[in-house]
């Protein structure tokens, strides 16, 4: 008996710390991925994996080796389709969110929301960007910069049809307007539903590529949406957007 527990490996401390962060991380990435296409491509990468496995031990050689072909260069083709992700997932561990640390709310939301519901009611056409960690400079480069306060009067007014920059989104840093006007990018997810405008998708577009939160309100009929990580809530009253922007710390 004294022989046989010779052979169990003594586990040092050190041993159940290194398990307990890679167990932590894997748990949050997970988090971050859940409900996303990434999610939807890492099973099929799961899928392929075992395919491969099964080749082998059934003998499949032309199978296999298509398989293995593909798998060899699976780390690029990870980085050139997970890109987006990727980055977002890096921005979120920088900004400490990977652990679960989050920078405190602002007095902003109900600015913001006061706005949403004043367009929403006159059935006036918004996109109002909220800047978190990740930098929007690129983006603010191609509106025109007002750095004035966010109050909810100036968002209005911004976006009032004979406004010479209610076209385009307007970007939001702390408590100041960086800009109006601003040009975003276009979603290219294909389960993006072809009946969205283009503001709704340039909100799920910027959303998919950065940490920012934006609020769309809808020209036809006054619906207000929140986009956060390439997901858009739809159908949001002042009250539930309130509660969302409160959530997310805004």
């Amino acid at each position: 008996m004294h022989n046989y527990l010779a052979l169990v490996p003594t586990v040092r401390w050190q041993d159940a710390l290194d398990i307990l962060i890679v167990a932590y991380v894997i748990y949050r990435v997970a988090l971050l991925i859940r409900g996303t296409r990434t999610m939807q491509m890492v099973l099929g990468v799961v899928v392929l994996g075992a395919a491969y496995v099964a080749s082998q031990m059934l003998g499949l050689f032309t199978v296999n080796w298509l398989l293995n072909n593909f798998l060899s260069s699976l780390f690029v083709i990870l980085v050139v389709i997970f890109q987006p992700d990727i980055r977002r997932a890096l921005m979120s561990f920088g900004a400490g969110h990977l652990f679960g640390v989050r920078r405190p709310g602002s007095k902003l939301t109900d600015d913001l929301t006061a706005a949403a519901a004043w367009l929403s009611a006159r059935r006036i056409g918004a996109l109002i960007v909220v800047e978190q960690e990740a930098g929007l400079n690129e983006y603010v480069e191609t509106g025109r910069a007002i750095y004035g306060e966010a109050s909810p009067e100036l968002i209005e007014t911004i976006f009032m049809h004979n406004s010479p920059l209610h076209d385009g989104a307007v970007i939001v840093k702390g408590d100041r307007i960086l800009a109006a006007a601003c040009l975003l990018p276009l979603s290219t997810n294909p389960a993006v539903s072809l009946a969205l405008g283009t503001r709704h998708r340039a909100a799920i577009g910027l959303t998919e590529e950065t940490d920012a939160v934006v609020i769309v309100v809808s020209e036809e009929n006054g619906m207000i949406s929140l986009a956060q990580e390439g997901k858009l809530s739809r159908g949001l009253d002042p009250q539930e957007l309130l509660h969302r922007l409160h959530q997310l710390r805004v």
